[in-house]
């Protein structure tokens, strides 16, 4: 059997690489491989050479394609004899520039988490025009590139990319309402979708599934959604209490990887929502004695009891108040233990009566965890000093409208005092504001309102001993400070899905107003999300970091043209092809092991797409 092997050496400073063609052969010392020939010697190939001769390597050893690579797009697969023609190269022009990189990128993507066999499988056809797995193709590839309306992606987005060639999607099948009808068609998979990502997962990355990261957001409507049942005010993550919104929680893995997601209505309580996302977990992955990392606004003793009772474990953080039962171990210097670059931790006990530590139940005895961060110390004490500075503010002006006698209403003044300290909650306990009447001298028999501001100095030394401390519970036994606070680091991946979700993804605000399509439009971020965080991983194992972003702004120079060559037949040949890219973008698709369409595809001239009438 023939392989093909990579040579390098370094000879004056330069690197030179070559390729050999061995085969192997027995000896009497055993199999060996003898060169056949030498063949590419040349100081530093560069990536499209390199690319190309991995690809004969592989073909020669007969090793499967990575995961991740696609078949040339314009050229046929058994090679075409050589086709010649005369062109007045006078004549010559380029036409329909295409964004090209971005979308091959999501279809690679969308491909490699085999969504393209989900969807056909679970899709049945019928009498439709264009496929509905295509369009949920169009759909998802859409929100990962270029975030928008689903009138902006049949008018706008999707005539200014190569998705036409990509999917075999005529331009004049594409109009908002197909897109609409195929919202329809997707949602009622969503379940198996599910499940479908798991097992991809699995393959993929080898995720596990023993760790579960739970946290919950909100996104909110423009218009009234007076369709949808689920649209009420609630509080508002995204500062609109004005409009309605819906509450959404998202299940991730500790490799921020998307596993699962429900939608509640827009006024409902985090801690209400536990007992259903449990339900779902259960009954799609059977009950198991998985680990729960919560937030701590998910923390109530209801809650708690319900996953010890489910035979789950969990660590959750806790409210800051429950820091106080630990004043003695924050003034303690000793007794702290690294756990990571920056940050501290410790094992507590605490007071008789706070845990639950002497029930029947094994899984209730817990163990709390205090951890100190450096670099949150500095940061709490900044909002602290900012929030102290403007209630200070606050209640100086309304000490001088007292004291001027421009506000004589004790009632509204207290009022104002405790708004003053709702708004500024980090620094309520710094101040105390004491209303009382005395008898006013400028007017015998009268009273007049007075206020007495003063500073507590010892709930100042309290809020700084605080700062950048938080305390953690859990049920698990037996764990190390530095792998506890691991696991329930990392919720922030969590908060980091979310962030892509409604900026990048753009899930917010939402436009429908009726119930089902709204639910879609969130299926469709989902996918998207599944689709940038698998790229993140892709880049991450390619050396690349992860900033997907920025990958996706870089592949989107990549274009499609058309070259006119007017032949001496008077006809005109159009010559569809992928623009070379540049150095620098080269090296990246290399290190995805992406490879670009290298060959023009001779197609009929097309007429200019015209404005689709909605119908």
């Amino acid at each position: 059997m023939a392989y093909l092997r990579r040579k390098t050496r370094r000879k004056d400073g330069r690197l030179y690489e070559s390729w050999a063609i061995v085969e192997s052969v027995r000896t009497a010392r055993g199999p060996r491989q003898r060169t056949v020939a030498t063949v590419g010697k040349a100081p530093g190939l560069d990536g499209q050479e390199r690319l190309g001769w991995e690809q004969i390597a592989e073909e020669l050893s007969g090793r499967p394609a990575v995961a991740g690579q696609q078949r040339d797009l314009f050229s046929p697969p058994p090679p075409e004899p050589p086709q010649w023609a005369h062109v007045d190269l006078s004549r010559t022009r380029v036409e329909r520039l295409r964004r090209f990189g971005d979308v091959y990128l999501a279809q690679a993507l969308w491909k490699r988490l085999r969504l393209d066999e989900f969807f056909a499988r679970n899709m049945a056809p019928g009498r439709e025009d264009v496929p509905w797995p295509t369009m949920a193709a169009l759909h998802a590839i859409a929100r990962l590139c270029e975030p928008s309306s689903d009138t902006a992606v049949a008018e706008s987005f999707f005539g200014k990319t190569a998705l036409d060639d990509l999917l075999g999607l005529p331009p004049d099948k594409v109009y908002d309402n197909r897109l609409y009808r195929a919202l329809d068609v997707m949602l009622p998979h969503r379940e198996a979708l599910f499940s479908h990502l798991r097992d991809v997962y699995g393959e993929l990355f080898s995720a596990k599934f023993d760790v579960l990261l739970y946290d919950i957001t909100s996104t909110y409507f423009e218009g009234q959604a007076r369709g949808n049942a689920k649209a009420k005010r609630g509080y508002s993550r995204d500062s609109r209490p004005d409009c309605e919104q819906v509450t959404i929680g998202l299940v991730v893995t500790p490799e921020q990887l998307p596993l699962a997601y429900e939608v509640f209505d827009g006024n409902r309580n985090d801690a209400t929502t536990l007992s259903e996302i449990f339900d779902l977990m259960e009954q799609r992955y059977g009950k198991s004695r998985r680990t729960w990392v919560l937030d701590r606004g998910f923390v109530s003793e209801d809650n708690l009891a319900e996953l010890r009772r489910r035979g789950a474990l969990y660590i959750v953080g806790t409210p800051r108040s429950a820091l106080k039962k630990c004043e003695r171990e924050l003034l303690d210097a000793e007794n702290w233990s690294q756990v990571a670059p920056g940050v501290e931790a410790r094992l507590v006990t605490l007071p008789p009566g706070t845990d639950s530590e002497g029930a029947d139940d094994p899984g209730a005895r817990e163990t709390y965890l205090l951890c100190r961060s450096r670099a949150r110390i500095e940061k709490d004490r900044a909002i602290v000093q900012k929030a102290a500075g403007r209630l200070r503010d606050g209640l100086l002006k309304l000490k001088d409208q007292i004291d001027r006698g421009y506000q004589r209403d004790r009632a509204r003044a207290e009022r104002r005092i405790g708004r003053l300290l709702e708004k500024h909650q980090r620094a309520s306990r710094l101040y105390t504001a004491a209303l009382t009447e005395r008898d006013d001298p400028e007017h015998p028999g009268k009273r007049r309102l007075h206020m007495e501001l003063t500073e507590n100095s010892q709930a100042a030394e309290w809020t700084a001993l605080q700062n950048g401390c938080y305390l953690l519970r859990t049920n698990l036994a037996g764990q190390e400070p530095a792998k506890l606070w691991r696991t329930y680091i990392g919720l922030t991946e969590a908060e980091s899905a979310f962030r892509a979700l409604k900026s990048p993804l753009g899930l917010r605000p939402i436009y429908h107003q009726k119930t089902h399509r709204a639910d879609a439009h969130i299926l469709t971020c989902f996918l998207a999300l599944a689709m940038r965080r698998t790229l993140s991983l892709w880049m991450k194992e390619s050396g690349l970091g992860t900033a997907p972003d920025k990958l996706l702004a870089e592949m989107k120079e990549i274009r499609s043209l058309d070259v006119i060559l007017a032949t001496g037949e008077a006809k005109e040949l159009r010559l569809r092809l992928v623009g070379t890219p540049e150095p620098g973008t080269r090296d990246l698709l290399h290190a995805l092991r992406l490879r670009l369409p290298n060959r023009p595809k001779i197609i009929p001239n097309v007429v200019p797409t015209q404005t689709v009438q909605k119908t």
